[in-house]
């Protein structure tokens, strides 16, 4: 299949003025600080902030449980000792640590070999083009399976394939994290996320009512249509706006992503392909079997999936994976040749890690400073108390919910944590209003998703803006902000949209989901 590079057209007098916004959300954003001094200056600001509201006796009484939460000085005895006992352990239990290292480690053999870019001209030589936007956003909806690894291993993919067609790299990136992160909560399978968000509204719907199960799939028909909806909402919005950014059509690069797109695959690559095809098939059946037996040592304790050590262990898995297939590719075609050439292309990845790795220091001792301060649980339980009291109809109060998570979500960005903090206050105090947890629950997915691709908070924020800055070295903050608000923006009302449908026509957001209590 030939690609060629966009060409210029005529902008309309909205598309004009929607550009002159992007670039100025650009120019303002990255007049920020570089993101590690950007957090290092938010972490000072939560200490200073923790001492004024926890000496003015800010606090705030959880209705689940009646316990007061008060916010903590980071200035006292206890949070000094905590600032500096705990830094060495923050960082190394940050989350996104070692599922990056692990999945990268592998994935970096994989790109080293030349798999990869082969893969996807192989593979991209019988899509149409037209079809790659969303197939890379499906994908991403697929790969919510893999957790936090789907953002080391399709946001670099997504790169490569806008590549492989003559097209921005950049644009690739952007479609592949906005699609991973904005519809975190969205998958046409079951997630450990279900699992995980089932479990938390389980326990808080048991406060009203001790027998109330929330199950697994008491979602599923929501998530499993917002996936397709989503895809297809980001694929028009970068199609019809985004990919017309001049910046992006006037791509200096242009011819070169467009000779990239007309390589052909060589003989000798197609029998690397089909070969590792072959082993990627023996690997992917094998676990499988391994895990059909009831009492397979794959399985969760109680004979699960979801809770097996092959999901808690994907990030390993998926790295393990590309690793055999790079080994594989790499032996047939000739670009890895010795043990030495493995480890050197871990190295090399590694190496591309290290600005992250940084970055990530910063970000983790920020975090936890403000999870210690318990400032998050108090504007938590704070915005349930504004709504309760705001006397709205039950769309209105869900609605509300949703822009108040969305907005804390900027701020708290892990999922378990938030609604940790949040299914106690709002599944009870809507139960009691009628609405099922089920439904509670699914205007969460939205609201915890969709600003997780427009805050510096997230840490794979972070992680796509070292991406970008492999293919332009001078973006900032403000230039992937640049590209996610938008689509944000279009996602989370499309979303609140599809909400309202299923609430108000009374489908069902899973089997055996109630429409009212």
């Amino acid at each position: 299949m030939s690609a060629s590079a966009p060409q210029a057209q005529p902008e309309s007098r909205a598309l004009r003025a929607a550009f002159r916004v992007f670039s100025v959300i650009e120019r303002v954003g990255n007049k920020l600080p570089a993101p590690f001094w950007l957090f290092v200056i938010l972490a000072v600001v939560v200490i200073v902030l923790s001492a004024i509201l926890a000496a003015a006796g800010v606090a705030a009484v959880n209705p689940a449980n009646g316990k007061t939460v008060a916010v903590q000085s980071l200035l006292s005895r206890e949070g000094i000792a905590m600032i500096v006992s705990s830094a060495t352990d923050n960082y190394a239990k940050f989350p996104p640590m070692a599922t990056i290292i692990t999945t990268m480690l592998g994935i970096a053999i994989a790109d080293r070999s030349g798999l990869i870019e082969a893969f996807l001209r192989n593979s991209l030589a019988r899509v149409p083009a037209r079809f790659a936007t969303f197939a890379l956003s499906l994908a991403a909806m697929f790969g919510h399976v893999a957790g936090d690894a789907a953002y080391v291993t399709l946001i670099p993919l997504g790169a490569l394939l806008f590549r492989s067609l003559g097209r921005s790299p950049i644009l690739g990136i952007i479609v592949a994290f906005v699609s991973i992160s904005a519809g975190y909560d969205a998958a046409p399978i079951l997630t450990t996320t279900d699992v995980l968000l089932s479990s938390i509204s389980t326990a808080a719907a048991q406060t009203i009512d001790p027998a109330y199960v929330v199950t697994p799939v008491s979602n599923y028909f929501f998530a499993l249509a917002s996936s397709v909806i989503i895809a297809l909402t980001i694929t028009i919005v970068t199609e019809t706006l985004l990919a017309r950014r001049p910046e992006l059509v006037a791509d200096t690069d242009a011819e070169g992503l467009a000779a990239d797109a007309a390589k052909e695959v060589t003989t000798v690559e197609r029998r690397a392909l089909r070969m590792t095809g072959i082993l990627a098939a023996v690997l992917l059946i094998a676990l499988v079997v391994a895990m059909v037996p009831e009492g397979s040592w794959l399985r969760g304790e109680d004979g699960g999936i979801t809770d097996s050590p092959v999901f808690s262990g994907m990030a390993w898995l998926i790295g393990i994976f590309f690793a055999l297939l790079g080994i594989c590719y790499g032996r047939i075609t000739g670009s890895i040749r010795s043990a030495s050439d493995i480890t050197d292309a871990m190295i090399d990845g590694f190496k591309q890690m290290a600005p992250i790795l940084v970055l990530f220091f910063a970000i983790a001792q920020f975090l936890a400073y403000f999870k210690w301060s318990g400032i998050g649980e108090v504007l938590a339980i704070t915005g349930a108390e504004a709504l309760r009291g705001a006397n709205a109809p039950s769309l209105g109060i869900l609605l509300g919910m949703g822009v108040v998570i969305s907005l804390l979500n900027l701020m708290i960005t892990s999922g378990s944590a938030m609604w940790s903090l949040a299914s106690p206050i709002f599944v009870p105090m809507l139960m009691l209003l009628g609405i099922p947890p089920e439904t509670t629950q699914a205007m969460y997915r939205i609201a915890d998703s969709v600003t997780n691709c427009v805050t510096p908070m997230s840490p794979y924020f972070a992680l796509t803006l070292g991406f970008l800055q492999r293919y332009r070295a001078s973006a900032g903050i403000g230039t992937l902000a640049s590209f996610t608000i938008p689509l944000a923006m279009v996602v989370w009302v499309v979303w609140m949209a599809l909400f309202c449908v299923f609430y108000l026509l009374g489908i069902p957001f899973g089997p055996g989901a109630p429409a009212t209590l």
